[in-house]
């Protein structure tokens, strides 16, 4: 099968997804990784566009460490909005890689450009299939012949805007890959004085096994991601991530 999993800023595929990616990875399914946005804001170091491609290379170097190819739209952070230009750029994404499972962002998080990442990745899943739908983009990919499944990854520290618990419908057991995703979080080494400034995160890794940690704890086991499934109408019911990682795939008691 084919699995996309799409993020906002670079790291964040890290922090939510990676370790499920790298499980689907072993499993022999192809993984493509991509960002709606550059990154360009994250830094008290660089200018945005030295950021920008600094992040472009990171994030292409993390998807390397699981096989996988990095691509990106490239709109810069804070401007990213749900408007009609943006959602035919993300609908030609998900033409292109026509995939059969999307992993995306939480629609309930702290910040309002994950927030729309997860729109306009839901969007994008239902119209790519739409041959009457055109983009009107240079190259444009045919209509996909299915809605793919998809799921959303946990917010950031599982809270939405209102410091509420996001519980997800289920877990992914991910202790026997904690080091590649850990590895690829790494490769994003421009983020880490960032994040400390910003987000208090003194050690960035280990604050990702802390929540990691967290998740795991939920349900007796070491670490784990989070997950909630897309129902929505013409989407897809059965969770296919249980079909494909078998044992892996955890519910709260």
């Amino acid at each position: 099968m084919k699995i996309f999993g799409i993020g906002m800023h670079p790291d964040d595929i890290e922090f939510i997804m990676a370790g499920t990616l790298a499980l689907l990875k072993k499993k022999g399914h192809k993984i493509t990784i991509a960002t709606v946005g550059s990154g360009d804001m994250g830094s008290v170091e660089y200018v945005p566009a030295d950021l920008s491609r600094k992040r472009y290379s990171e994030a292409k170097a993390s998807a390397e460490l699981l096989g996988a190819e990095y691509i990106s739209c490239g709109i810069s952070c804070l401007h990213v909005v749900f408007d009609n230009p943006t959602r035919f750029m993300v609908t030609e994404m998900v033409r292109k890689i026509d995939p059969d499972i999307v992993i995306t962002m939480s629609p309930q998080d702290y910040m309002k450009d994950h927030e729309i990442t997860a729109d306009l990745v839901w969007d994008a899943c239902f119209n790519a299939s739409l041959p009457n739908y055109h983009t009107g983009l240079a190259n444009p990919a045919k209509a996909t012949s299915k809605i793919p499944y998809l799921y959303y990854g946990d917010p950031v520290e599982f809270k939405d805007r209102f410091g509420n618990s996001i519980h997800p419908e289920f877990y992914v057991d991910i202790k026997d890959v904690m080091e590649i995703k850990t590895s690829m979080l790494k490769k994003h080494e421009s983020q880490r004085s960032w994040l400390k400034r910003q987000h208090g995160m003194d050690k960035y890794t280990e604050t990702m096994k802390e929540l990691s940690g967290r998740r795991g704890k939920e349900i007796g086991i070491e670490y784990a991601e989070g997950f909630r499934q897309h129902k929505g109408h013409a989407f897809s019911q059965d969770n296919v991530l249980e079909k494909l990682l078998k044992n892996k795939v955890k519910y709260k008691k």
